[in-house]
């Protein structure tokens, strides 16, 4: 059984179609969600979403949101997410360095909060990223 996934951002509509599992990045922890769940509303955080398909999994970083679970639907109102494929790892790794330098740095404590959402959603980008950097370089199966 597959269960239809939504997420959406302000900007447009990310992702419609139907997978066998959605694993998300509750504020309380990992969810894995699949057909026939019990109904569910919860904010999500920093995190990765991955979507399962058979034995292929697609993922995706959100920087948290807001989920809505129903046994046949997943709908997901991110407040940002984008795909593997859209992230500039180049771009990722230098936020980083900026945001572990300016939390190395004397900031002044209330912008501390900030700066360290920065350095995870930096981290986030590039492990997401790289997920789509290992599945190009496997070997393929098929000779090609």
């Amino acid at each position: 059984m597959t269960i239809q996934v939504d997420i959406v951002t302000p900007e447009r509509m990310l992702f419609s179609d139907e997978v066998d599992m959605v694993t998300l990045p509750g504020s309380d922890g990992q969810m894995g969600i699949m057909a026939g769940h019990a109904p569910l509303l919860s904010t999500l955080d920093i995190g990765e979403i991955m979507l399962h398909r058979g034995n292929e999994v697609e993922y995706i970083a959100v920087g948290g949101g807001v989920v809505e679970v129903r046994p046949d639907k997943v709908n997901v109102l991110a407040d940002v997410a984008e795909y593997a494929e859209e992230i500039d790892i180049e771009r990722a790794e230098a936020a980083l360095q900026r945001a572990k330098e300016s939390l190395a740095s004397n900031i002044p404590a209330e912008r501390r909060p900030v700066m360290a959402a920065a350095l995870r959603r930096s981290s986030l980008r590039l492990k997401v990223a790289r997920h789509r950097r290992r599945r190009r370089e496997r070997p393929s199966f098929d000779g090609g």
